[in-house]
């Protein structure tokens, strides 16, 4: 498996991008916060899954739901899909993550 990378500077810049690449009208979205990270993985190669795309910025999100309003660039932590207009992320907090660790391995190595 080969991994890109897209590091961003903040979460609301990494929830910009992915509702920008979500397919349409998709409104809720997973994304993953684990060892310090905030990402979602995309495939570049959909068939294959040969290459995957982290979009990813430092930082921790807790485990929940959060509504993510594109114009004000706020996110906040809600419990349900209340709006149509606004964009929906269930944050997850995996234990264990062999891809992410895979990913973040080779970032780590790249950086050097």
């Amino acid at each position: 498996m080969k991994f890109e990378y897209e590091e961003f500077e903040t979460i609301e810049d990494v929830l910009i991008y992915l509702v920008s690449v979500a397919p349409y009208m998709k409104q809720v979205l997973p994304i993953s916060s684990y060892k310090e990270h905030i990402f979602s993985m995309v495939p570049i190669t959909p068939i294959s899954g040969e290459v995957l795309l982290m979009i990813y910025t430092k930082g921790k999100l807790d485990r929940g739901m959060y509504e993510f309003d594109l114009s004000t660039k706020k996110h906040k932590l809600v419990t349900a899909v209340e709006r149509a207009d606004k964009n929906y992320f269930i944050a997850i907090n995996p234990v264990r993550d062999t891809l992410a660790d895979a990913a973040l391995e080779e970032l780590a190595k790249q950086k050097q």
